[in-house]
């Protein structure tokens, strides 16, 4: 088997699988009140070349596929994409297939995600507060992305997690309440810092940073921070006898050295490194008539070129043209 491979030897065994770049909310950090220019529907994967590319990747080592987008479930085919990627795994070698969703069409969707194989779910949710909710998506939708919680649990996905992004002086002050919130619910909470990413202004006064959280949760939890990170993006904390709280440090702490992920767009562009504008065309060569072994070919020398790291808070950083929704979460 043909391996993932960089320069600096690392393994890649994770692949974010973007099925569209619309999302109904408009958050305030990711996108402007009208939409961003949409890529055309015929430029989009179609399922069939998602799980064409999927399953090149597969055969080279990739084990983790997560769904992003946009939001994913505004997709019309996505339940369809999620059944076929489930079919990639097996009893010996299974395959961890989990979305990232705003959740607010989950209770439409939950119980046939979980049906057409999806493993996990990963909840985009800010705050807990209805009008600062509106205030940063420019929706009214709380109440349906708690619904959207709550039907996830109810079709027995497990563990839920919630990725919440932290910025100063918007909701860093709902640190406790929301860890409140998923320790009693069961859910796996994970803080964000602040990317420069998207339409928002970005500095380093714009970060909440790992330390800075560390620093309110100690004020009510006693924390013990757990080993065996790994490739994974989050640091994890125990939190007194109870649940976890984990926190995505990409400026302060990166985690580059043990980076594992690829991201593949919605239009066929797959990337290395989310903070790098390289991509790579596969949708190009897909409808050209290559096949798995020249796909397998065009990856392999895409990741072989992958930089040791960012450089995000560097005097030679250059912010990325596209954004989260446009890149792939």
């Amino acid at each position: 088997m043909t391996e993932l491979v960089d320069s600096y030897g690392r393994v890649h065994r994770s692949m974010r699988i973007s099925i569209t770049d619309k999302c109904q909310l408009r958050c305030t950090y990711c996108m402007p009140a009208e939409g961003l220019p949409w890529i055309a529907k015929d430029d989009l994967l179609s399922p069939e070349e998602i799980y064409f590319l999927a399953k090149a990747a597969y055969s080279a080592g990739i084990r983790e596929f997560r769904l992003t987008g946009g939001e994913p479930l505004i997709r019309p085919e996505v339940v369809d994409i999620v059944a076929r990627l489930a079919t990639l795994s097996t009893a010996e070698d299974p395959v961890d297939l989990s979305m990232t969703t705003n959740a607010v069409l989950l209770p439409r969707f939950a119980v046939r995600l979980k049906e057409a194989g999806l493993n996990r779910l990963n909840v985009s949710l800010d705050t807990l507060r209805p009008e600062r909710f509106a205030k940063l998506t420019l929706r009214n939708s709380l109440e349906q992305v708690l619904d959207g919680l709550h039907a996830a649990k109810d079709a027995g996905f497990t563990p839920i997690k919630i990725n919440t992004l932290i910025m100063p002086g918007v909701n860093d002050d709902e640190i406790l309440d929301l860890t409140d919130f998923s320790l009693k619910n069961g859910y796996e909470l994970r803080f964000i810092e602040h990317m420069p990413l998207g339409i928002s202004a970005w500095d380093a006064d714009t970060i909440v940073t790992q330390a800075d959280i560390l620093r309110e949760l100690s004020q009510r939890y006693t924390l013990t921070e757990m080993p065996n990170r790994k490739s994974a993006p989050a640091a994890r904390w125990r939190i007194d006898d109870g649940g976890t709280v984990g926190i995505i440090a990409s400026v302060t702490n990166p985690f580059c050295g043990d980076c594992d992920r690829l991201r593949l767009s919605a239009d066929g562009k797959m990337r290395t490194c989310l903070f790098s504008d390289d991509e790579t065309d596969l949708r190009e060569s897909l409808r050209n008539g290559a096949d798995t072994q020249a796909i397998l070919r065009i990856m392999a020398l895409a990741t072989l070129g992958k930089g040791p790291g960012h450089s995000v808070g560097q005097a030679d950083y250059v912010r990325p043209k596209k954004g989260m929704s446009q890149i792939g979460g």
